[in-house]
């Protein structure tokens, strides 16, 4: 039995302090591959200099989101981390553009709860394999996991951003330099990046091939 949590409990909770940011204006659940998602039609914009000018393929952006073999990707999810569901990620990162995994599925998965002090995650896009988020970044996994806790959804500051690889469009969606949807910024005052697990659950490329989160 699933248990339904409407969607404005899910906006309330993953939306920013700043009242007015994020317009909520729809309430449709969908249930994709056994897995809860909302919609949300339209979030608030914020500015962030990781996506900027230095950003090389921002001024395409329109380009990462064409239609390709795979919906916006160029082919399905591969192999996924932490017992991620990958019809779930199918859809999600590649067949959309609002959805998102059901509150709370992070922690469903086999998602590590601790980290030893000083080590960091990083997380690979589904599709691509390319490097997204490195985290934490700027303060402890304790501090990572309990925001992440407390909005649903894998959360992510500025500093934990490996920006040449995530791009925002101008709807605060996040998608990844392979057109693959990653979530939404939801600023609280600075940039929050409330992203889906299923979308940033990939493999680390073979050894061999150059790294690219530092």
């Amino acid at each position: 039995t699933k248990q339904t949590v409407p969607l404005q409990s899910m906006a309330m909770l993953c939306a920013p302090r700043n009242a007015g940011q994020v317009i909520v204006a729809a309430s449709t659940t969908l249930i994709v591959g056994g897995v809860l998602t909302y919609v949300m039609s339209q979030h608030g914009r914020a500015t962030n200099d990781l996506f900027g000018a230095a950003s090389p393929a921002q001024a395409n952006t329109k380009e990462l989101i064409q239609p390709k073999a795979f919906g916006s990707c160029a082919n399905p999810v591969g192999e996924l981390k932490w017992t991620a569901d990958r019809s779930t990620a199918n859809h999600i990162c590649c067949h959309n553009r609002d959805y998102a995994e059901y509150y709370g599925y992070w922690q469903q998965t086999t998602f590590p709860r601790v980290l030893t002090d000083g080590e960091t995650i990083t997380f690979y896009d589904s599709v691509s394999g390319v490097p997204l988020f490195v985290a934490p970044r700027g303060r402890s996994y304790a501090q990572f996991y309990s925001e992440s806790r407390r909005h649903g959804w894998p959360s992510f500051r500025d500093e934990e951003v490996v920006a040449r690889n995530v791009f925002e469009l101008a709807d605060g969606e996040i998608v990844s330099v392979n057109g693959t949807h990653l979530g939404h910024n939801l600023p609280d005052g600075r940039n929050r990046f409330c992203i889906n697990l299923v979308c940033v659950a990939g493999m680390e490329p073979m050894q061999g091939h150059a790294r690219m989160d530092r």
